[in-house]
């Protein structure tokens, strides 16, 4: 919440430059509060916001798009400053947050809507994700399972979705830790 206000804050008072540095990305990763948690931590990042995206239902709940006919994937959008922090960053950080190995979601969330997925808005970036997974392939010696989509439109979640991390920390920690999604996570880079 803090980093919300001062990014509105910097907006009221900020030159045309400023502005025209900030840019947008999306990504899949599971639960999508846990996506804004990491993401938040991310120097540039200026805000995340937690929605639905890459699927062919307009204006989607949580609801609908966990009953996984909707096509659309827990996402966040990333708000971030490119005087600061690169899309190849980005892309760098999101891949630590993930088990890009997992094909069925994320740690203990199943399903498509849970798969993990980068929507990608030009063919620079795709360049770059792709530069990524074939880097971790490559490295590991085992296929990746990232839904790549051309960016369409981004659904905002409900607003108890938002900031769910910090909103409500303790059922979030009690939740992360049943999942076991930092044990993965230093299992698979930290080694």
């Amino acid at each position: 919440m803090k980093k919300l206000f001062i990014f509105f804050i910097c907006l009221c008072f900020s030159t045309n430059s400023f502005s025209e540095n900030l840019k947008k990305a999306y990504f899949a990763g599971g639960c999508f509060w846990c996506m804004e948690e990491s993401f938040d931590k991310v120097n540039g990042v200026q805000v995340t916001t937690s929605g639905y995206s890459g699927g062919h239902v307009k204006n989607p709940t949580y609801k609908q798009v966990i009953q996984e006919n909707t096509g659309h994937l827990e996402s966040v959008e990333v708000v971030y400053d490119s005087n600061v922090i690169t899309y190849i960053t980005l892309v760098d950080a999101y891949f630590k947050s993930i088990d890009p190995f997992d094909s069925e979601g994320q740690f203990c969330d199943k399903g498509y809507s849970y798969r993990s997925g980068i929507l990608y808005q030009d063919l620079k970036q795709k360049k770059i994700i792709d530069r990524k997974i074939l880097e971790i392939e490559t490295k590991f010696k085992r296929k990746t399972f990232i839904i790549l989509k051309k960016f369409n439109e981004f659904y905002k979640a409900e607003n108890y979705h938002q900031d769910f991390y910090e909103k409500n920390f303790f059922r979030y920690l009690a939740y992360k830790k049943a999942c076991k999604r930092e044990e993965r996570l230093n299992e698979l880079w930290n080694n």
